[in-house]
């Protein structure tokens, strides 16, 4: 089933304000405390953001630039993997809304960005 908006799901260590500033604007966003996932391993969390068909923003770029190449070599689809350095809220929710406004879900899908 193909789906024009990008949904996403944030790793802990982004901050929770990221999200709250994405639902503002109409987005949907789910961050690893209200999932229930606090503490899950790397490779759990991307499967959950894979499971749920949301796109994971993360400021962990070594591990899950990785597990992106795992996924890829493996056959297997993710639906977008979003790594961030680490910025205030709002200047990361800016370069979000860059990507979110001009990339569908479907375009989003198998593809690493780095903001």
């Amino acid at each position: 089933m193909s789906r024009l908006f990008i949904e996403l799901y944030l790793d802990e260590d982004v901050s929770v304000l990221v999200a709250e500033l994405l639902r503002a604007r109409g987005f949907s966003a789910q961050t690893t405390q209200e999932a229930g996932r606090k503490n899950a391993d790397d490779e759990g969390q991307l499967a959950y953001a894979v499971n749920q068909r949301r796109a994971f923003l993360t400021h962990n770029r070594d591990d899950f630039a990785r597990l992106a190449q795992e996924y890829f070599a493996g056959g297997r689809k993710h639906h977008g993997v979003i790594i961030a350095v680490r910025r205030p809220p709002h200047e990361i929710v800016r370069r979000l809304l860059i990507i979110l406004n001009q990339t569908t879900s479907d375009e989003m899908e198998n593809q690493v960005t780095y903001i």
